[in-house]
């Protein structure tokens, strides 16, 4: 039985399911947890500074002088590609991305060379002094473009099912629409940071802020030529991730592993936050296309949708964020006849990359325009029509990749929402106050989330952990999950402590190191508590089966009577201090160490075919949001938000919450204030807080409520019946835009607002008047 203390009403469990403050949580607010560039740096540390092209021309380079860059104050070494002893290559995936460009650059802040000097600072002034000469080229920079020019990173895929234009053209309404969804720029606190330190035998050991350990390993082991083995990567907390360290961490622990091989000494390296937003992938935006054909209820009948992916100058993670964005578009709606092309396209930009959702959000928000599209065109509300097409069991309930809905809960939670959140009785009310204000004008939306939870790329889905048992019965937890805030360390601890029923503080959390747990997959696609925390358990359960064997000879017991809880080992009558028996165990020779292995069961995917089962269950939610909207300036506010989230039951409640309001946050920071602006020669123009705009405390609203969705568990053995919270929050945030929408629409009942994302106030302004100046 996996999880005995679920299903024996005798043995309730006492560490999971409980709240308990993040692991680190007072280190954050007393200034004390450690990240990189708080780690004592070693004597002798050296500093580099990527070095690239100030001036905006993106070409081949015909002339590099950096004689001045050398002899400037100082300065140790300036590295080139030349300079690299093994491949000039950090990418995850096809080999695109150099980490020092090589003769041509390709966007505007692409690292050309690395500035080795005794101080940052000193690495950093003399980085301006190169001299460039660069055959200038036209850039390309928006996807829309890049199609034009068949300009690809990868080829096109598409989702196919039924005949899409065949039942569009025999649909009795129909309608189509083009939707630009904006990118993101992840803003995590600290920026990207490496500090390796030479080891003997050419080793390297490298402090990354990184949420794959085990692919930077890869990557530093490439670019300087020596194998897995002689690097070793650790990390004990990131500052912030949101997938902007699943990838792109590698280029600049690859760069202070190739200084400290090339220099003998230790090297660092973090990234200025203008350098960071210029030299960094974002969030994929889309320029789409959009129709869809629908009886008299507004029920779909067939939906064709066109994504161009801005994927920037190289593939990276492009093919899994695209396809999740498909795998997404339908969200919790049913599509009988569906047709999803998504395209790939190659621009002079910094390469996209993996973000919070990982291209989920971007699919989901266009289903979510395409409802509010067929309730404008009808006159309903369109909740109703969301309602309406819903996923339901039997002929309704088949993704349009193939895999079957079997755990449907968005009827149920939508229900509830709808119901204590007063939803009916304000819409009455917002259409009282919208008739009697001729300035302000308020709207409300509740929109659902459905969102499929394993990496699609088959082999990620798995985990190993590190578990010793000391012989004072403290316990020592490692495993390849990484930390960046989200809580996953106490999360796992609390798992480990629920095996050996003893108290949290007994386990001791370690930093995320590949020499101890090696072959890895990223802390992302919302798994990592699903995978380390099985993979724990696992290891914990093996040492707990040794020390129960070893009690029953030694106490003449039957196994089955043998009970680990509250620091004590219950051998029949006879209660023992875990940490006791722990003792006996060791001098009676038990090993008291084991590692802990999870590979997710159930999930295949074949992307040739486009068959399988991508996703090992769906976790579910649902978001009301009532927003007010200046028709003169643009501005809004949100003053409501109701959330209903379904964790399954949640190893840690606390954590939770703070993931779902952190979640929705980003989410509505993303829809509403975070532009992504380029200009016509590819440079960047929102690289800092003066010019990109994160939510702050004041555009939290006030009225702020948020639910976990009571359910018996997770119907899929997952941890402790647990199900993941790190992604699917994001999406909760499309009710803020899908709100502000329906503000809008009220000004001309029957037209859909000239509204994208983000919603801006210029965009809310520009569509306002779009509505109030006449026209078709």
């Amino acid at each position: 039985m996996d999880n005995p203390r679920e299903d024996d009403p005798h043995l309730r469990t006492r560490i999971v399911h409980e709240r308990f403050m993040h692991d680190s949580g007072l280190k954050h607010v007393c200034g004390v947890a450690t990240y990189v560039d708080d780690i004592r740096e070693p004597a002798g540390t050296l500093h580099i500074a990527p070095g690239y092209c100030r001036t905006p021309e993106i070409g081949r380079i015909l002339r590099l002088d950096l004689d001045r860059v050398r002899a400037a104050p100082g300065v140790v070494g300036v590295f080139t590609a030349k300079d690299i002893p093994g491949s000039n290559d950090c990418s995850p995936s096809i080999g695109d991305d150099p980490v020092l460009a090589d003769g041509e650059i390709v966007f505007h802040g692409q690292v050309v060379f690395a500035v080795v000097a005794e101080s940052r600072a000193e690495a950093r002034k003399a980085a301006l002094l190169a001299e460039f000469e660069i055959e200038a080229a036209a850039p390309v920079i928006t996807a829309d473009a890049a199609a034009e020019r068949n300009l690809e990173v990868l080829p096109d895929y598409r989702f196919d099912r039924g005949d899409a234009a065949t039942a569009l053209a025999a649909a009795r309404h129909g309608l189509e629409g083009r939707f630009q969804i904006g990118g993101q720029e992840h803003f995590y606190l600290e920026g990207q940071a490496a500090l390796a330190e030479p080891k003997e035998d050419g080793d390297l050991l490298v402090h990354s802020s990184t949420q794959h350990p085990t692919e930077v390993q890869h990557v530093v082991a490439r670019v300087v030529g020596v194998s897995h083995a002689a690097v070793t990567i650790e990390v004990r907390r990131m500052g912030g991730g949101f997938g902007g360290k699943e990838s792109q961490a590698s280029q600049w622990a690859a760069l202070a592993g190739l200084c400290a091989s090339l220099t003998g000494r230790p090297c660092k390296v973090r990234l200025d936050r203008d350098d960071d937003m210029i030299m960094t992938g974002k969030r994929h935006d889309f320029s789409t296309r959009f129709a869809v054909g629908y009886d008299d209820h507004g029920v779909l009948e067939s939906v064709d949708t066109v994504y161009l992916a801005r994927c920037g100058c190289s593939a990276d993670l492009s093919l899994g964020v695209v396809d999740r964005t498909m795998f997404h578009t339908d969200n919790a709606y049913f599509y009988p006849n569906v047709s999803i092309l998504t395209r790939r396209l190659k621009t002079n930009t910094v390469s996209n990359t993996a973000f919070r959702g990982f291209g989920g959000p971007q699919g989901m928000l266009l289903a979510e325009r395409m409802m509010d599209a067929i309730a404008i065109e009808r006159g309903e509300d369109p909740l109703v029509i969301r309602k309406r097409n819903f996923y339901r069991a039997g002929e309704r309930d088949i993704t349009p990749y193939g895999m079957r809905v079997t755990d449907n809960l968005v009827h149920e939670m939508v229900d509830h929402l709808e119901a204590h959140c007063d939803y009916w009785a304000r819409r009455q009310e917002i259409a009282r106050f919208n008739r009697a204000a001729p300035v302000l004008r308020k709207g409300l939306a509740l929109t659902p989330v459905k969102f499929g939870i394993s990496f699609t790329l088959k082999h990620l889905n798995q985990a190993g952990a590190l578990v010793h048992v000391y012989a004072d019965g403290s316990v020592h937890l490692n495993h390849g999950g990484t930390e960046m805030g989200q809580g996953l360390f106490v999360k796992v601890a609390q798992v480990v402590a629920e095996e050996f029923g003893i108290d949290l503080h007994h386990v001791k959390i370690t930093a995320t190191t590949t020499d101890k747990v090696p072959n890895t997959g990223p802390t992302a696609a919302s798994a990592g508590s699903d995978l380390n925390g099985k993979a724990a358990q696992a290891a914990a359960r093996i040492i707990k089966q040794r020390m129960t064997d070893f009690a029953a000879e030694a106490y003449g017991v039957k196994p089955d009577r043998i009970l680990f809880r509250d620091n004590q080992v219950f051998v029949g009558n006879e209660a023992i201090a875990f940490g006791a028996l722990a003792e006996q165990a060791y001098l009676n020779r038990v090993s008291l160490s084991s590692t802990g292995f999870y590979a997710t069961p159930g999930i295949t995917w074949d992307r040739n075919s486009k068959t399988g089962r991508p996703f090992y269950y769906f976790a579910y939610g649902a978001a009301c949001s009532e927003v007010t909207i200046d028709t003169m300036t643009g501005e809004m506010r949100v003053d409501r938000v109701d959330i209903l989230h379904d964790v399954g039951r949640s190893l840690n409640p606390a954590v939770d919450i703070g993931q779902i309001e952190g979640g929705f946050v980003q989410g509505m920071g993303w829809l509403t204030t975070e532009e992504l602006v380029w200009d016509e020669a590819g440079r960047l123009r929102t690289h800092a807080p003066s010019t990109y705009k994160i939510p702050t405390a004041s555009d939290v609203p006030e009225a702020f409520h948020v639910e976990l969705y009571e359910s018996g568990g997770n119907r899929e053995d997952t941890i402790f019946r647990s199900k993941a919270v790190g992604e699917p929050p994001v999406m909760l945030a499309n009710s803020v835009f899908c709100a502000i929408n329906n503000a809008i629409a009220g000004l001309r009942p029957g037209r859909l607002p000239d509204l994208h994302a983000p919603a801006t106030p210029e965009a809310i302004l520009r569509a306002v008047r779009s509505m109030t100046d006449g026209g078709d």
